[in-house]
């Protein structure tokens, strides 16, 4: 009987790592992420599973297994992090799935308060982070691919127009009489298709521009 009573003590620990695990998991599925309320309460619910049981293993190390529980959410984690465009893709969501299960250990350890503040500190940094605050939004550049003759100080236009200080790569042919210049340059201006054809139309020395960002 008192093994039953001591077993049921048990039990706020799994329900608190369950409820932790489903608001940190309902934030991520509002913002439409990969790994959602069932990744993140499961993830949860499985740390504080493991700590209890590495807790009472009985003569055991009571580390042992709580150790290796983050190894297994290492390994997790890599699994949803993908590199797709020149872009590393899924980091935010396996660092969060590891400090999830860090919560989930937390629990079984019995500290609740350290489990709920840790949440709460959680969701204020997602929250906060995903705000439109200039200093927490990452810079991005685009490519543009850029056709175009030069008889004088054409060049220095162009780079005056997209906000750049040089070219990434300058090509010269001959055709003819002429010599075309082909150059690639990085900007943080994004242009639209309209502005992209009034910018030729206004500069006749340009023969073409190319987005090429995504290649």
């Amino acid at each position: 009987m008192d093994e039953i009573i001591a077993q049921l003590w048990m039990l706020p620990e799994l329900l608190l790592s369950v409820a932790l695990g489903f608001i940190i998991g309902l934030e991520r599925k509002m913002r439409s992420k990969e790994a959602g309320i069932r990744t993140h309460t499961i993830v949860c619910f499985g740390a504080a599973l493991m700590t209890i049981l590495s807790k009472n293993i009985g003569n055991g190390d009571p580390g042992r297994i709580a150790a290796q529980i983050v190894t297994g959410i290492g390994f997790l984690g890599a699994g949803m992090i993908v590199y797709k465009q020149h872009e590393v893709k899924g980091l935010t969501t396996a660092a969060g799935v590891w400090a999830t299960a860090g919560i989930g250990m937390t629990c079984g350890a019995e500290l609740y308060i350290v489990a709920i503040v840790a949440t709460g500190l959680m969701l204020a940094v997602q929250f906060l982070l995903h705000t439109n605050f200039r200093i927490f939004k990452n810079k991005k550049s685009y490519s543009v691919k850029i056709e175009f003759s030069r008889t004088g100080d054409e060049n220095l236009k162009i780079k005056e127009i997209f906000g750049t200080d040089r070219f990434n790569h300058l090509v010269l042919k001959r055709d003819g009489d002429q010599v075309l210049y082909s150059a690639t340059l990085t900007t943080d201006n994004e242009f639209s298709s309209s502005e992209l054809n009034e910018i030729i139309s206004n500069n006749p020395f340009i023969f073409s521009i190319e987005r090429c960002d995504n290649d």
